[in-house]
């Protein structure tokens, strides 16, 4: 079971639903991984359920939170992506994690732009990342996303990089928006192999 007002957003290839007891082993093996060490881990078997369990309770605090990230046909999970402001955080954010075997694939980008539209249409005005300077993957998707680094903005703890997200009527019915929409649509595309860099 999961929080009974956290909408379905569909897209292509996904659907994203609220969290759930099911979907917390490839969750908490994320976060026992290498993969989780720009987002506070490697976690211990303790310090992943209560993060799961926050991102579970963030939706009843905040009213918004993370996504699990399914599979449209197979219902398989890949990751997370969503909206995310605990105690603290400076500003509203827009986050996500790709499982360590489904990265690489377009995923997190076809996600991520998802739940920015969706908080769009909901009244945000705009959203930062709070990236790891060393986190290369994800600051290429921020930039992707169009966020820009902002030097001005107040960070979480000194270590961190703020990405600015363009605000709701500089993305709508841009270049850039247009641009997203067309590099997921090369991802849904059985036969499109990127090359380089494995990006999200």
């Amino acid at each position: 079971m999961g929080h009974r007002d956290i909408p379905e957003i569909g897209t292509r290839r996904l659907i994203l639903r609220g969290p759930t007891a099911e979907d917390y082993p490839d969750f908490k093996a994320t976060f026992a991984s290498f993969r989780s060490r720009f987002m506070g881990g490697p976690l211990n078997a303790y310090e992943a359920w209560m993060l799961y369990a926050a991102e579970i309770g963030h939706w009843e605090i905040r009213g918004f939170g993370m996504w699990m990230i399914h599979d449209r046909n197979t219902g398989e999970t890949y990751g997370m992506a969503g909206g995310w402001q605990p105690a603290k955080w400076p500003e509203r954010e827009i986050a996500w994690i790709i499982w360590p075997d489904k990265a690489g694939k377009g995923y997190a980008l076809e996600a991520t732009h998802a739940v920015r539209s969706h908080y769009y249409a909901h009244g945000w005005d705009g959203a930062v990342s709070y990236i790891d300077p060393k986190n290369l993957d994800s600051i290429r998707l921020a930039e992707r996303l169009g966020a820009v680094k902002d030097h001005t903005a107040p960070t979480i703890d000194g270590s961190d990089a703020v990405y600015r997200h363009p605000a709701p009527a500089a993305l709508k019915d841009s270049q850039l928006a247009h641009g997203i929409e067309m590099e997921i649509s090369h991802y849904a595309d059985p036969m499109f192999k990127p090359k380089g860099w494995a990006l999200d």
